[in-house]
């Protein structure tokens, strides 16, 4: 074969090499990625700010087990109510403790029926541990101002999860800890309890803790902080 001729079918050859790679290349990108492969970032990302109100600003965010200082304003200026909370533990799925519902029958000296959730739900205790670090007593309530989320669903006490929560805090009253709803000096601590019902197949996700009395203010939504739980804890 003369040069030129060898010229050309060199050139032939890469150029039927260079097709097959464009073709290899674009039947690669028509087809579907199978389980194992990377997804992109932006699929997977989570929106943080999921759990609070909208349009309520975010002062901070926790962690279960990691203080917050709350600061709700008071007729005294110059001496806001100030807290430390750490939402210790979140339980669902079981019964409310039964110590705590056998002191509320003896309270009331006849038997009661044992709490029961609603159809299709479970009940959720929240388990909080509230330090005094203003400069005055203060109450406080962590049913006034917590919801329990699921996702961007959030749960409020219903007014009988409120009479259960009424229930723990009388119980830790009865064993000598006092909770911040009897009223705490300043450097005094003690538990609060939220008693949540949140549908039977899901697990929550946030709890939301607003800075004020209530929910919501004169202008929107109170800011607050949101606390992320563990959902394998």
């Amino acid at each position: 074969m003369s040069s030129r001729g060898s010229t050309f079918a060199a050139l032939g050859a890469a150029s039927a090499l260079l097709m097959a790679t464009a073709c290899a290349a674009a039947t690669s990108s028509d087809t579907p990625s199978s389980p194992g492969s990377a997804v992109p970032a932006a699929a997977t990302t989570t929106d943080p700010d999921v759990g609070a109100p909208p349009g309520a600003e975010i002062l901070g965010r926790a962690a279960v087990g990691e203080p917050f200082k709350l600061t709700i304003d008071s007729s005294d200026e110059a001496r806001p109510d100030e807290f430390e909370i750490t939402v210790e533990d979140v339980t669902c799925g079981e019964p409310l403790d039964p110590e705590v519902v056998a002191h509320a029958a003896k309270s009331v000296g006849e038997p009661t029926p044992t709490p029961t959730p609603e159809a299709g739900k479970q009940y959720c205790v929240v388990a909080l541990e509230v330090l005094n670090v203003g400069k005055s007593e203060a109450n406080w309530s962590a049913g006034d101002v917590m919801t329990l989320n699921v996702a961007d669903t959030a749960y409020s006490q219903s007014l009988a999860d409120a009479d259960h929560a009424y229930d723990y805090s009388q119980y830790w009253y009865s064993k000598g800890k006092a909770g911040p709803s009897f009223g705490l000096n300043p450097g005094s601590k003690g538990p609060d309890h939220g008693v949540f019902q949140i549908p039977a197949d899901e697990e929550p996700t946030t709890v939301w803790v607003a800075s004020g009395t209530s929910f919501e203010g004169f202008d929107g939504p109170e800011p607050g902080h949101l606390v992320q739980l563990d959902p394998a804890g």
